[in-house]
């Protein structure tokens, strides 16, 4: 009960801190949707959190992992709209290692989550990472409808990585899911302490 307590409090705390985008959406010359999609592959910012979130959700079982499946990309289309009508506000250094640290932790953990708080944290990754892709897509000048490129490829890649873990039955294998969410945590670190540093 008190892990589900600390994560719905760090999904809150990733909802109220503000931030700036850093995004930087490149043309594929196929159209917006293939740029968002590319864009979402291409950005370690995007990907590894998503993929954290995905081995999170496979973890706590089939419940969690649908919910998840469908609120991540809503909620990243949904954040993505109100950046891209809304803009964002500065970005303090190291804010976008803060998803890495606390997902990877939860995976590295492997504490059963009820499947709300997957979902809700499901929700707050969606709605802050959409946030920062729609504002940098409006600095950009893009069209918005790149945000549904990114929900495409969100949803994919939640969708493939969650059933594979879901379909992991050793317990071997379960560890290894483990290890890759340590990973993706002290990726997070690297990320924060390197932007501390002033060297990014």
């Amino acid at each position: 009960m008190r892990s589900g307590r600390l994560a719905s409090l760090a999904g809150a705390a990733l909802l109220l801190w503000s931030a700036s985008a850093q995004a930087h959406l490149a043309s594929t010359g196929l159209g917006p949707v293939y740029d968002g999609i590319s864009h979402f592959f291409l950005s370690l910012d995007d990907l590894l959190p998503v993929l954290a979130m995905a081995l999170l959700a496979g973890l706590n079982g089939p419940v969690g992992a649908r919910r998840a499946l469908f609120v991540l990309p809503a909620a990243w289309f949904v954040g993505g709209l109100a950046g891209f009508y809304g803009g964002a506000a500065g970005l303090a250094a190291g804010v976008t290692a803060l998803p890495l640290l606390v997902l990877g932790t939860l995976v590295a953990a492997d504490r059963k989550l009820a499947w709300f708080v997957v979902a809700l944290l499901a929700c707050a990754l969606g709605l802050w990472n959409g946030w920062f892709n729609g504002a940098a897509i409006a600095v950009a000048g893009r069209e918005a409808i790149a945000l549904v490129g990114m929900g495409g490829a969100v949803f994919v890649l939640m969708a493939l990585t969650s059933a594979l873990v879901l379909s992991l039955r050793s317990p071997w294998a379960r560890i290894s899911v483990r290890v890759a969410g340590s990973w993706i945590a002290a990726t997070g670190l690297l990320m924060l302490g390197w932007s501390l540093s002033g060297r990014a």
